[in-house]
């Protein structure tokens, strides 16, 4: 094949930014950037409406700024009719238009692509160089020699090692500012309907952004979610936009409220940044260095900024080094051998569990619930249900738009379903609906009683809390950190314990029913 360009450069919808390690030494004049919007990508889950556009019109203004920084780019959009459908097949289509010497690539989150690109040296008969990933503060060498002869690999202990790497919030003399590492204690305030909270700015779809959505309801109109109310940022410069808002409006009272729950109002002191932190419009670092300044700078308390970063460097960090680190079968672990399918309210909202309908409402209509309501609320339900962790995995994947599987698996599988028997957390996630009532104002608005444990008004959390755990005594009796709660069931009359099994058998077989 005679030759055309010297290299050509698949960038992925999840690698927006322009320093991307693929990207690096190359020539502009002799590379062509590849960009590709496939169904493969589109469809491997039933993704949120939201989740696509955003991700379309973000790439489709990327290749714009990227062509403006005098790049040549090759981009092919869904609509395209020679469009293959699956990134390898554009690669190859590219490769005929371009006859490039070889590829250059940016390794891929996922499994599932890494697998793929791992096949093109041989598909194609040519060199292909993949380069690691180093948006990361922490590479896979890091986090495997961290976790190297370790018996549990704790978030926090990893969480102290990033802050030592990256300096933030230390003093002079390496110390944790405020003499603790986590202030995880003062972020657990609940939040009172009075209070002035400042709301996130909103992005008016330009044309581009326009046609990605008409794209979108054409195309995926059975996908779960709305394309109503569209104003996602979708350029490197509006993210920075609601940064720069977030960090002079929300930050000061993010640490106090972050666990906070309210009706109605889905975002109270929350960045709404994760989206473009993972998609590679924000740098995660430089948020974490302005967010550090804030403290600095007498704006913001240390409980806020810790408990940012913490999120950023720690967590973030920790569940992508157990992702690649455990391998491509922890998404099919299952500890606790649940198997009920999630029950379909969870694509329509309509429950008449309140914090259910809200959590859920504000996903479908947003492609966004903060932490609080995917851990404590709808991944609570379904642990206590016994759901299937992997549909449950693959729910939270399909409609939240900051998801992509080495960020969601571990935090569902792992941290909320306790998939992976431990690995992530010393116990389930599991609570009554009496933590759901202390963070938030749902049980008021609620037709359950959230005090009462049986009978046709109780809130179904509470009996389906103390179901989950005798159902699963077998595998969590010797759990040190949940003996308190056996002992407390143990302790319970036989008439109470069969009421509330009877409650929870009842409350389950409705679920089966529909």
């Amino acid at each position: 094949m005679k030759r055309g360009i010297d290299t050509l450069i698949p960038v992925l919808g999840d690698q927006l930014s322009p320093g991307l390690s693929a990207l690096r030494n190359a020539d502009p004049d002799s590379s062509v950037i590849l960009m590709m919007e496939v169904e493969e990508e589109a469809t491997y889950v039933r993704h949120h409406k939201k989740k696509i556009a955003f991700l379309f019109a973000a790439m489709r203004h990327h290749a714009q700024a990227l062509r403006n920084a005098g790049w040549q780019v090759d981009y092919v959009r869904l609509d395209d009719p020679d469009n293959s459908g699956s990134l390898t097949g554009e690669v190859a289509r590219a490769i005929e238009r371009h006859r490039p010497a070889r590829i250059v690539a940016t390794e891929a989150g996922e499994w599932r692509v890494r697998h793929g690109m791992e096949l093109w040296p041989d598909k194609f008969e040519m060199p292909v160089e993949i380069r690691e990933e180093d948006r990361f503060i922490a590479s896979h060498a890091e986090f495997d020699a961290w976790a190297d002869g370790r018996k549990q690999l704790r978030m926090e202990f990893f969480y102290r090692e990033m802050r030592r790497k990256t300096g933030l919030l230390l003093t002079q003399g390496g110390e944790p500012e405020g003499g603790q590492w986590n202030f995880d204690k003062e972020n657990r305030k609940p939040a009172a309907r009075d209070l002035t909270m400042p709301q996130p700015l909103s992005f008016a779809p330009d044309d581009l952004t326009q046609e990605v959505i008409a794209l979108v309801a054409d195309r995926f109109a059975d996908h779960p979610g709305t394309l109503d109310g569209f104003d996602f940022a979708v350029t490197a410069q509006d993210a920075e936009r609601q940064r720069a808002h977030f960090l002079r409006y929300a930050l000061p009272q993010f640490g106090d409220y972050q666990d906070a729950m309210l009706t109605d109002v889905p975002f109270l002191w929350h960045s709404l940044l994760s989206p473009y932190i993972n998609c590679g419009l924000l740098d995660p670092l430089d948020l974490c260095r302005r967010v550090e300044a804030s403290y600095r700078g007498g704006h913001t308390p240390l409980n806020a900024a810790e408990g940012f970063i913490r999120q950023i460097i720690g967590w973030r960090e920790y569940v992508r080094g157990i992702y690649w680190r455990e391998g491509p079968d922890y998404t099919s672990r299952n500890f606790l051998e649940a198997k009920r399918p999630l029950p379909g309210f969870y694509w329509t909202g309509k429950t008449d569990m309140h914090c259910m309908a809200q959590a859920i409402g504000q996903t479908l209509q947003n492609a966004y619930a903060h932490h609080i309501q995917r851990l404590m609320v709808t991944g609570n339900f379904a642990l206590l249900i016994g759901a299937d962790p992997a549909d449950v995995q693959r729910w939270y994947l399909e409609v939240y738009a900051d998801a992509y599987e080495w960020v969601e698996a571990p935090n569902t599988l792992g941290m909320s379903q306790f998939g992976d028997g431990g690995l992530l957390e010393s116990k389930p996630y599991a609570s009554s609906g009496a933590y759901i009532d202390r963070m938030s104002d749902y049980c008021g608005h609620c037709r359950y009683d959230v005090k009462a444990r049986t009978g046709p008004k109780a809130c179904p959390f509470n009996a389906l809390y103390w179901d989950f755990l005798v159902r699963n005594r077998e595998k969590l009796g010797t759990n040190q950190r949940l003996a308190m709660q056996y002992r407390n069931w143990d302790r319970m009359d036989a008439d109470t314990q069969r009421a509330l099994r009877v409650q929870a058998k009842a409350f389950l077989a409705g679920l089966d029913e529909g």
